[in-house]
């Protein structure tokens, strides 16, 4: 048991740390129900829909799913991340477990069956009691995300052994069913790809791949307060902004400034500052863009004023929202580096005072945004610079390895280029950026 307890510490690594237990309410409810009662519903929901439903269902494909290069994903996003390597090596096919919610990709990803899944369930209760023992908080708030996990790491290691992936890609290295296939892979000896898909935390966990490439010195110094990190390190930049580079922000009036929201915005917040700034700015048009997840009803915000509209994120890829406006605001989000990277203007505005994350990416305090106090100081912020927006995209080239450099745009073709090598000889090319 106690060997149990090792392994799925690792894997629950994130959502058991100190660190995220302290996360305001409204961040760790995307992830479990701050009520008791929805919790309870949720694990109830899951046994009956997804344990006992997937037994009944038989989704897997072998012929698609042996020899090949895996790219494990676990949302739509690792999809659109990873979609340059599908394109790049013939043999990569996209993998996700059976269940699994992928957005629009649903129906084109291959899946492993979980069938078994439900066959480990007689763990569970011991290892509840291992974590309470030695994390009784965190235990006691999440245990719905232990349920959940259990089962992951035993099903993919039969997987692993009968289909033999040459590798496998992650773009998702803290999910508890991403770390379950990581760590199943490890004892399988297939070799480990990371492709850093996101902005990290100080309190994700420690890399444990074989081969890590990461976008640049942020991220590399992030995951070194983490932990030990295996494997070798490439920094590569952001693959999936190759496309959007010659698309970069040349305005120099302010016409259009989008609001980028996620669920630890508070509603009334985002409300109040979206009529605010609809009135003080008349003549500039607004576009609202709730995050994929946030199901909460935007619709009545859009119809604050006529110059207000709403990005459909579950179909308008980050990049192409980014390409329509000119200034971008948002609270503890990574967008603030995708808007830069693009050249438009991001401004970091907190809009859950109630619930402060202060820069939890650090963006405010490397110089990537601009952090007024108050509504006021924005609204003088934005009204200096309506006719000289500035240029801002040289500032992620702490964030973005190849901002600047010969490799500048071509981040997928540098990638590639370290993948293929360790796919087929177990070592990283060298590159210079």
């Amino acid at each position: 048991m106690k060997n149990w307890y090792a392994l799925y510490s690792n894997i629950l690594h994130l959502h058991f740390s100190e660190g995220f237990y302290r996360l305001p309410e409204s961040a760790k409810n995307a992830v479990s129900p701050a009520q008791p009662l929805r919790r309870f519903l949720k694990v109830l929901g899951y046994s009956l829909v997804r344990l006992i439903g997937n037994l009944f269902k038989n989704v897997e494909h072998s012929e698609q799913l042996q020899g090949k290069v895996w790219l494990y994903v676990v949302s739509q996003n690792n999809v659109d991340s990873l979609q340059f390597i599908k394109h790049g090596l013939p043999n990569a096919v996209f993998v996700a477990g059976q269940s699994k919610e992928i957005g629009k990709y649903n129906k084109t990803v291959q899946r492993i069956s979980l069938r078994r899944k439900l066959f480990y369930y007689y763990k569970f209760l011991p290892l509840y009691f291992q974590f309470l023992k030695r994390k009784k908080q965190s235990t006691l708030r999440f245990y719905d995300i232990l349920f959940d996990a259990v089962g992951f790491y035993e099903v993919y290691l039969q997987k692993l052994r009968k289909y033999k992936p040459a590798a496998i890609v992650f773009a998702n290295d803290h999910n508890a069913d991403a770390r379950s296939m990581l760590l199943a892979a490890k004892a399988a000896g297939i070799k480990t790809i990371y492709i850093q898909h996101a902005s990290v935390s100080p309190i994700f966990p420690p890399l444990q791949f074989d081969l890590n490439l990461l976008e640049g010195q942020d991220a590399l110094q992030k995951y070194k307060i983490c932990g030990p990190i295996e494997g070798k390190v490439e920094l590569i930049g952001m693959p999936k902004a190759d496309a959007f580079v010659p698309f970069r922000n040349r305005n120099q009036q302010i016409q259009t400034i989008g609001i980028g929201c996620n669920l630890m915005d508070d509603l009334g917040e985002i409300g109040k500052l979206i009529r605010q700034l609809s009135s003080d700015f008349p003549s500039i048009h607004f576009i609202l863009r709730p995050h994929p997840r946030d199901k909460r009803d935007f619709n009545a915000l859009s119809t604050i004023g006529t110059n207000i509209s709403l990005s459909d994120s579950r179909t308008i890829v980050t990049f192409d929202y980014l390409r329509q406006v000119d200034v971008q605001i948002s609270g503890n989000s990574g967008i603030h580096l995708e808007a830069v990277l693009l050249n438009v203007w991001s401004i970091f505005y907190n809009m859950n005072p109630t619930e402060k994350l202060d820069d939890y990416y650090g963006f405010i305090a490397h110089g990537l945004v601009d952090a007024p106090a108050g509504y006021e100081e924005l609204k003088h912020l934005l009204q200096q610079h309506l006719h000289e927006k500035p240029n801002v995209y040289q500032r992620a080239k702490y964030y973005n390895e190849t901002v600047g450099s010969t490799y500048e745009g071509k981040s997928s073709e540098l990638a590639l280029k370290f993948l293929k090598d360790f796919v087929q000889v177990g070592r990283p090319a060298k590159a210079n950026l």
